[in-house]
């Protein structure tokens, strides 16, 4: 097996209430902006496609991005019952910790590596570039999601990354 060296750039937490969290993070730790992505669906995209658990099912999410420091931070807020990665881990209504995420210019590689050390994987879609996640609960509390590195992609982290660079912790913290 070969040596895994990808690492995280993003950490992601389910959340009840998407606002509410954003504000905490900028309020708790200067995170910000951060920039709303509401009832996102993959099929807005032609190349787009979604399958949970080898079904095409898709729950109607919201995400949440922005920076804090170097770190991005992704909030998810399910709006429905569908089954989904973040119903999987809580089903209930509370808040968690839910993944890690790494960038790979390697995609194909790096999923074929996690499926070989036995990592469930639990969705596969199109997100501005190919995206998994793979249950790794029970190896590391939590979920991997592996989202395919491009120049697309990065221009949007880079925007972002900007954004809090140049903000002033104040103005417009939810966009």
């Amino acid at each position: 097996m070969r040596v895994f060296n990808r690492p995280i750039f993003q950490y992601a937490y389910y959340v009840q209430d998407i606002d509410t969290a954003c504000m905490k993070w900028v309020n708790l730790f200067g995170a910000g902006p951060f920039f709303r992505v509401p009832h996102h669906t993959v099929h807005n995209d032609p190349r787009g496609h979604f399958s949970y658990r080898g079904e095409t099912v898709e729950s109607d999410v919201s995400y949440a991005f922005a920076y804090c420091g170097p770190v991005q931070i992704q909030l998810i807020q399910q709006h429905d019952d569908k089954p989904s990665i973040y119903k999987e881990m809580y089903p209930g209504k509370q808040d968690g910790f839910h993944h890690v995420g790494i960038l790979s210019a390697e995609f194909e590689r790096d999923r074929d590596d996690f499926k070989a050390q036995g990592l469930d994987l639990a969705v596969e879609m199109w997100a501005v570039a190919d995206v998994v996640y793979f249950n790794a609960v029970k190896q590391i509390g939590c979920f991997v999601e592996i989202h395919g590195d491009n120049e697309d992609i990065r221009n949007v982290f880079k925007r972002w990354k900007e954004a809090h660079d140049t903000w002033d912790g104040v103005t417009d913290p939810l966009r």
